[in-house]
């Protein structure tokens, strides 16, 4: 039997699969909010700047409620500016805006850190982390990963001379 709180779960998950655009929203939403972090923006400069750098348009109907509430939240203000013979709004975010950010992007980063680090290895040879293609040799019978051939090669020759040293 199903509990109020595992139907609610398997509700919503359901109408993720169903409609992902529902998850794409929430991310233009939190995209957005990355924006505005990089500065002040029109509503029209977000539109442009979601297509340019992520390759789709976002809709006005998102961006503008979007700010709209984001507004009323005091999470970002406006300052109103003249264009021929329309007025703009320039968004900004408050302080509180920024600290929200600050802790959104902190949140997001360990979720997508935890998403890669299975995919992540390290250059046995200079430490830097690779994602996905590192570059593999066997070397005294261990697979090594090396971000590069350089650094593969420079491990060998650091192996070989340690080697004569002993």
């Amino acid at each position: 039997m199903r509990t109020k709180a595992s139907k609610g779960a398997s509700d919503t998950i359901h109408s993720l699969m169903s409609s992902p655009e529902a998850i794409l929203s929430d991310f233009s939403r939190f995209y957005i909010l990355l924006l505005l972090f990089e500065g002040p923006k029109h509503g029209y400069d977000i539109l442009a700047k979601i297509e340019e750098r992520l390759g789709q348009k976002a809709s006005p109907s998102l961006v503008y409620p979007f700010l709209k509430q984001l507004e009323e939240s005091k999470i970002v203000d406006f300052q109103s500016e003249s264009t021929g013979r329309r007025k703009r709004k320039r968004y900004s975010l408050t302080s509180e805006g920024k600290s929200l950010c600050t802790r959104l992007f902190k949140q997001f980063t360990t979720i997508v850190s935890s998403a890669i680090e299975p995919s992540m290895s390290t250059c046995s040879h200079c430490g830097c982390r690779v994602y996905k293609d590192a570059y593999y040799e066997v070397i005294n019978g261990k697979k090594l990963a090396f971000c590069c051939t350089y650094c593969a090669s420079s491990y060998k020759k650091s192996a070989v001379a340690k080697r004569q040293e002993a």
